[in-house]
């Protein structure tokens, strides 16, 4: 047998993976009552097996060829300029914020003590970088049903020291950017859109991440496209770009991608604070960093998953569409989701409150549902001032959380993922039905 080159051999190894997934991911009938039906998950074919596997056999382990493509193709369907990966919608979180905080934007960077308007009833890492950099959270309530801020008390809560919004677009529904970028604009307030719910959601036909001076998405498998872990920053401006990736890369003030050197051409030759001249860029810092970049191998499974992404928020759509058709009538007891009317949101789940004139309350609706193998969520950390986490923080609140308390006792979501199929929906929905009957309360 005639020795095979390595690109047959390669050939023959992305072939092979796509028999494998074939007899290793089978999927069967559903059962109703047996089979679990959970909120969320990855949804994914031989495609980004194979993607995954051509990566492994460069053996390029850190960011690479495919992150390149990644940060080339995703800014163009989101709609903005810059894309720099991390290995986390977390660390996103905690980048784009702490990037305002960097001495070159000189009277615009954030200092301890300013103070970042948010929400009481979120996620805790779109409020925790709010902390880790020495900042001051304001917490405004939400409104039920939305979920999303009460934008009635925005002006209230502007202060001598407010200098930023960071807010989520809770479950892919938008919060409403015409209120929040109009007091941004008057009081010349950073805006942090947090989209890792949210990916391809709409407000007056312009997709979310589009709005603020820096956006974050989440890779996580719960969300709309996966690469197991994994997030990005996006922002149209070049200066934010470079400020975010100098935090990613251990604060650094090289740009050099990794394998390469000497991109500026003055690599040897410049002057950076007290240091000798011409001390090597590649060891020069601008900023006290992390090292938060993720692997070429995640990147390969995000190249596949986004050329499925229009495919995932339509089934999203689709699902959620369905499930709200069906509990129409337990409206006497439920709460169901809205939307503002210039909002196409792009779903991640589907939140229900259950109300207080319910006869069978939220812990016995969703330990029933559990029983029956449906997965439910609580929405978040619900009240996140009532979490241990952040006893003793300093913070303002403005006005009452008492919506933001509703959604703790009463909130939770169920699953609208595109996994999920129409026999499925329909179970999750006469499972909530038969709850709200059971009469039984926690």
């Amino acid at each position: 047998m005639p020795d095979r080159t390595k690109e047959e051999l390669r050939a023959e190894i992305k072939k092979l993976t796509a028999d494998y997934h074939r007899l290793a991911f089978k999927k069967g009938e559903f059962r109703p009552g047996e089979d679990s039906v959970p909120v969320s998950g990855m949804v994914f074919d031989a495609d980004e097996m194979e993607y995954l596997v051509d990566a492994s056999l460069d053996f390029w382990l850190t960011t690479g060829r495919f992150a390149d493509q990644f940060e080339r193709e995703f800014p163009r369907f989101v709609g903005v300029r810059e894309c720099s990966l991390v290995n986390s919608g977390s660390s996103a979180n905690l980048v784009a914020l702490t990037a305002l905080t960097s001495p070159q934007l000189n009277e615009r960077a954030l200092k301890p003590g300013d103070e970042v308007i948010t929400v009481a009833a979120g996620f805790p890492t779109t409020l925790n970088p709010i902390i880790q950099n020495n900042l001051v959270p304001v917490f405004l309530d939400v409104k039920v049903p939305t979920y999303n801020i009460d934008v009635a008390r925005l002006e209230e809560a502007i202060g001598p020291r407010t200098r930023a919004i960071m807010i989520a677009h809770t479950l892919g529904n938008p919060f409403d950017l015409g209120a929040v970028t109009a007091l941004a604009k008057r009081h010349n307030l950073w805006l942090v859109e947090d989209c890792c719910d949210a990916m391809g959601a709409t407000y007056k036909g312009q997709k979310v991440g589009t709005f603020g001076d820096v956006a974050t998405v989440s890779f996580y498998p719960a969300h709309h496209i996966t690469m197991g872990e994994g997030g990005a920053v996006l922002t149209n401006s070049p200066k934010l770009r470079d400020i975010v990736e100098s935090f990613r890369d251990w604060g650094r003030d090289c740009w050099c991608a990794p394998g390469k050197e000497n991109t500026c051409g003055t690599r040897f030759d410049s002057q950076f604070g007290t240091l000798p001249h011409g001390y090597d860029h590649k060891y020069t810092y601008s900023h006290i960093g992390y090292n938060l970049k993720l692997t070429d191998l995640q990147a390969a499974v995000g190249v596949a998953q986004l050329k499925k992404l229009p495919k995932f928020i339509a089934k999203r759509r689709e699902n959620f569409a369905l499930l709200h058709s069906l509990l129409q009538d337990t409206q006497d007891q439920l709460v169901l989701p809205e939307w503002l009317p210039e909002s196409e949101p792009s779903w991640f789940g589907y939140p229900i409150t259950v109300r207080d004139s319910c006869p069978v309350d939220r812990n016995a609706i969703v330990r029933y549902l559990e029983s029956k193998h449906v997965a439910t969520r609580l929405l978040f950390g619900g009240n996140l001032l009532r979490q241990p986490a952040y006893e003793g923080i300093e913070h303002r609140v403005v006005g009452s959380l008492d919506q933001s308390d509703w959604v703790m006792r009463g909130t939770f979501w169920v699953g609208v993922y595109p996994a999920l199929d129409s026999t499925r929906i329909e179970y999750i929905a006469s499972t909530i039905k038969a709850a709200l009957a059971s009469g039984s309360r926690s």
